[in-house]
């Protein structure tokens, strides 16, 4: 693909006026092997998936790149990111927590683009389903999370399947340390993120002091003075924020829940309710804080401090990300220890009130179909618009999954539109519509 057309397509399919310097280097960058140093935030997808496809040839019939990534959540960032600007490539995503058959059947005919994590694509070459040995292309995304996360041996046996990778590409939100030997990478270009497109410059760190040891009253009172706005608020252990999740909800204020002991599908859910303006509040561990990309998060909440300077960077980092602004509020108790890499720029006490609240003017309406089923977002869009009043501006954010689909829709008319549609077939099919709470 040329550069012209991989230009016009990320600006017209991402809504940016121009690519980043970043963005911009790498998309010219002929280098064999480069080690990008970027925080997240600051469009590095964008950036290695430039470089990417102006090296991709013509779809070939085999996998010509694959990314890997060290968590789900990131998989299916990167796949939303790539798939609308790698026009004519086929795009698969591999991924654990879903079924294996229906991965398998996304492997006919061969993708040009596979992003996986480095367990699900060992599974497949182990079982036979996938070839990549003439893989040309290889991005390791989040690579010092990879590590992190004990995938040296997985990725190691990835590479080895590959004959001859002719590019490589490494980002990571820290700078590395040696490669190991596994990588056939020598002498690799070095980028780093230009302070512009750093996404601290663009954020505010307020200290908010709480009168009492337990922060729950202070948390409720801050979030009450907020605009309205996305907001995370980061916990330390999974019984924390089971805890301050239960708080928050019985003071009818609209949040989510997110840690490593919920299911997958609850963990899911979780992320697209914050994204559609369900539940604009998420309470979560750090968890939350790679690896997941939602748009329009006005705040961060640190009702914890964070337990090591990588927490503080990476929690900091889900706002003000592409060149949007953001606030960190750090919410501290009198004898707290703070770490030294924790610095407010100013201290506020929140008054409870708020000229704009948080609200969640959405719902989620829950269907038990999907991509698997032959069902489309317009086959959704055209059945509301059918059986209902809404008009099409209204409806918002569509989520499509293999076998289910999440549909945000204004919360005062949720009901009605609910009683409306359960009598209708969608796309001929007889269908199963709920509110997802």
């Amino acid at each position: 693909m040329d550069t012209k057309t991989i230009t016009q397509n990320i600006k017209l399919r991402h809504g940016i006026d121009k690519l980043n310097p970043m963005q911009q280097q790498m998309l010219s960058l002929k280098h064999p092997a480069a080690v990008l140093i970027a925080p997240t935030g600051s469009g590095k997808t964008l950036a290695f998936a430039a470089n990417m496809l102006a090296a991709m040839h013509k779809p070939c019939g085999a996998v010509q790149t694959i990314i890997l990534a060290p968590s789900r959540e990131l998989v299916l960032q990167i796949h939303e990111v790539i798939r609308p600007i790698a026009s004519g490539f086929k795009t698969t995503v591999l991924y654990g927590g879903h079924r294996m058959l229906d991965e398998i059947s996304s492997l006919t005919p061969i993708p040009d683009i596979i992003i996986a994590t480095p367990g699900r694509l060992l599974d497949h070459l182990q079982r036979g389903t996938l070839n990549i040995k003439h893989t040309r292309i290889l991005v390791l995304d989040e690579y010092d999370k990879s590590l992190e996360m004990g995938f040296a041996e997985e990725m190691s046996r990835i590479v080895r399947r590959i004959l001859r990778p002719e590019r490589i590409i490494l980002t990571s939100a820290t700078e590395l340390g040696n490669l190991p030997t596994y990588l056939p990478v020598n002498d690799p270009i070095v980028i780093k993120a230009q302070q512009t497109t750093h996404p601290a410059k663009r954020t505010q760190i307020v200290e908010v002091p709480s009168p009492e040891r337990d922060k729950a009253n202070t948390l409720v009172q801050l979030l009450h003075s907020l605009p309205n706005d996305k907001v995370i608020v980061f916990v330390n252990h999974r019984e924390s924020a089971e805890r301050v999740h239960t708080i928050l909800k019985r003071q009818g204020i609209p949040a989510g829940l997110y840690h490593g002991g919920l299911e997958q599908m609850d963990r899911d859910n979780a992320l697209t309710l914050l994204h559609n303006g369900t539940t604009p509040i998420l309470v979560s561990t750090d968890l939350g804080s790679r690896g997941i990309d939602v748009q329009g998060v006005g705040s961060v909440i640190h009702y914890h401090m964070p337990p090591s300077a990588e927490s503080w960077t990476h929690r900091n980092g889900r706002t003000a990300r592409i060149n949007n602004e953001g606030t960190v509020y750090v919410i501290t108790a009198e004898g707290e220890n703070r770490p030294e890499y924790v610095t407010t720029d100013r201290s506020w006490i929140p008054t409870g009130q708020s000229s704009d609240p948080i609200t969640a003017s959405m719902a989620t309406l829950h269907i038990n179909a999907g991509k698997k089923e032959k069902i489309s977002k317009g086959d959704i869009v055209g059945f509301l618009l059918a059986h209902t009043a809404l008009d099409p501006q209204s409806i918002g954010t569509i989520t499509l999954r293999d076998h289910n689909a999440l549909v945000a829709v204004p919360k005062n008319s949720v009901n009605d539109i609910l009683q409306l549609c359960i009598p209708h077939k969608l796309k001929g099919k007889k269908i199963r519509i709920s509110i997802l709470r």
